[in-house]
């Protein structure tokens, strides 16, 4: 049987147990960061506290209350095994960074896991306070296989797994085809997925949303005009990986033209959104042109469209393709997205920009390739010294100058 409902990010933070280091997870709300701490805490023991209850935060809300919760739950300051600390939503107070340093400082043989939902408060919050003694990582909705994962899709996952050893044209991608494009339409919200029906899976999908309101733009970011922030995202879901004019967000959304860019900043840090920059070598040029902005989860993105029609009868199936991509290679850890356009308007979908060099993605949605779908890529080739670039499509695995390949497992391809 496959092991189900478990995260990817699981076993990497378990073999952190014994590093020296204050493990911080961060991500969106409701993609499972409780589950996680949970399922540690389960295999690790120590202690859990949900800092979302006033009352946890008042046992740890000092180093000495902190110290002497520990103690009421089994630590002892000399012991020679880890205690294990679990800290859930730490993000809301302020003052937990300093107290975990303290512990971190003072307390060698307690490890501490602390998750949160706003990357913004909390990089704020660690920047200084824990340098040198935190460790990040980001748990997203789920990807793709995940996906297969918690959907106990057996036969799906060894055509997964297999996907890519194919090589050759007018590849026959089996269930697998069937199962992307639901994941294209629904997204990988836990909850969303394990939900029953559409009715279902469209309430989580609500839920989700009133609760980010409620816990991130209103209460915890005190945006003032949530009414325009609203109608913001809802101008960008419909924009989704399109270039945005600030000046038409504004227009639309009856804003200010630096409160689109202030919003855009905070649905990027609470994890809504992910803006990427144009490709230049020029870095100062990147600053002022118009960036694209895309949903991190499909479903979320759909439910403000208000459009979970199935993906062959939608005009944007290509774009949904394109987001896709875009979240396997972001659930994968690349940092550095960018995209590509000349003054003749040929365009490449993503740029992985690194130090040492840079790839070029092209993403279509469809098995058969034409000559025009190359045109991106090879002026991308043209124009700078890569020889990494890749054209993922539905139907072909072939090696070449522009490599061709399914989308299966791309967030997991060393870049």
């Amino acid at each position: 049987m496959v092991e189900i409902k478990k995260r990817k990010l699981l076993a990497k933070l378990f073999a952190e147990k014994d590093r020296q280091k204050i493990a911080i997870i961060l991500g969106p709300r409701q993609v499972g960061k409780t589950t996680l701490l949970k399922e540690l805490h389960k295999k690790l023991g120590g202690l859990f506290l949900d800092l979302d209850v006033l009352e946890n935060f008042e046992k740890v809300g000092s180093f000495e209350r902190l110290i002497n919760t520990l103690k009421l739950n089994g630590y002892e300051e000399k012991q020679k095994g880890t205690f294990y600390l679990f800290l859930d939503e730490f993000q809301h107070y302020d003052v937990m960074t300093k107290i975990m340093k303290n512990v971190f400082d003072n307390c060698k043989n307690v490890k501490i896991y602390a998750s949160g939902s706003s990357s913004l408060k909390i990089k704020e919050q660690v920047q200084e306070s824990l340098a040198g003694r935190k460790s990040i990582y980001y748990l997203y909705p789920l990807d793709f296989e995940e996906f297969l994962w918690f959907k106990e899709e057996e036969e799906a996952l060894k055509q997964y797994k297999n996907a890519g050893k194919l090589e050759g044209e007018d590849l026959n991608l089996g269930v697998l085809e069937g199962l992307l494009c639901e994941y294209l339409v629904w997204g990988g919200y836990p909850e969303v997925v394990l939900g029953r029906g559409a009715d279902e899976k469209q309430d989580v999908l609500k839920s989700i949303f009133d609760l980010y309101v409620k816990k991130e733009l209103v209460n915890y970011l005190k945006l003032e005009d949530v009414v325009g922030a609203k109608r913001l995202v809802e101008f960008l879901a419909v924009n989704n990986g399109k270039k945005i004019k600030y000046e038409e967000a504004a227009s639309a959304c009856a804003l200010k033209q630096y409160a689109v860019r202030a919003y855009m900043g905070v649905l990027g840090e609470t994890f809504l959104i992910k803006t990427i920059r144009p490709f230049f070598t020029n870095k100062n040029k990147e600053l002022v042109k118009m960036p694209k902005a895309y949903f991190l989860d499909n479903g979320v993105r759909n439910f403000f469209i208000n459009n979970f029609n199935e993906v062959d009868i939608r005009e944007d199936a290509g774009r949904l393709f394109e987001s896709f991509v875009m979240q396997e290679l972001i659930k994968g850890g690349v940092e550095e997205l960018k995209f590509w356009e000349d003054k003749q308007k040929r365009e490449v979908d993503f740029v992985i920009d690194l130090v040492s060099r840079q790839t070029a993605i092209e993403v279509k949605f469809k098995e058969r390739l034409k000559a025009e779908d190359f045109l991106g890529l090879n002026a991308f080739l043209d124009e700078y010294d890569t020889d990494e670039a890749y054209l993922v499509n539905l139907g072909a695995q072939k090696k070449g100058k522009i490599e061709l390949r399914l989308p299966f497992g791309i967030g997991e391809m060393k870049f």
